[in-house]
């Protein structure tokens, strides 16, 4: 069970990552965003990044200048629920690494 919530921690770290990423670049001409496409992980078993891909939406015109498609709304929807996907999953590995100790503790 562990070995699964590790597998979602790090996915989920990525999609934190290219959202951050996404945010911070809202400002940069010509910026695109990304996302981050989830799959299941080997056997079924926990989760994995199957691709980062670049948006293909059009960015708005300000002035002549092409701005970046970042939609901070969503991006920050996002975040706030990886955030507590992530939350979610630290508690199952500390809950199983708990129960491990307790386990070694009575055969010790």
């Amino acid at each position: 069970m562990s070995d699964i919530s590790l597998s979602a921690l790090s996915a989920l770290s990525t999609v934190q990552q290219v959202s951050a990423n996404n945010i911070a670049n809202v400002n940069t001409e010509g910026f695109r965003a990304s996302s981050v496409t989830l799959e299941s992980g080997p056997g079924d078993q926990g989760v994995r990044v199957s691709a980062i891909r670049e948006s293909s939406a059009p960015a708005p015109f300000i002035g002549g200048v092409e701005g970046a498609n970042t939609d901070i709304a969503t991006e920050m929807v996002d975040m706030i629920t990886t955030g507590h996907a992530f939350s979610a999953n630290t508690a199952v590995v500390r809950a199983s690494e708990e129960m491990t100790g307790h386990l070694l503790n009575m055969i010790v």
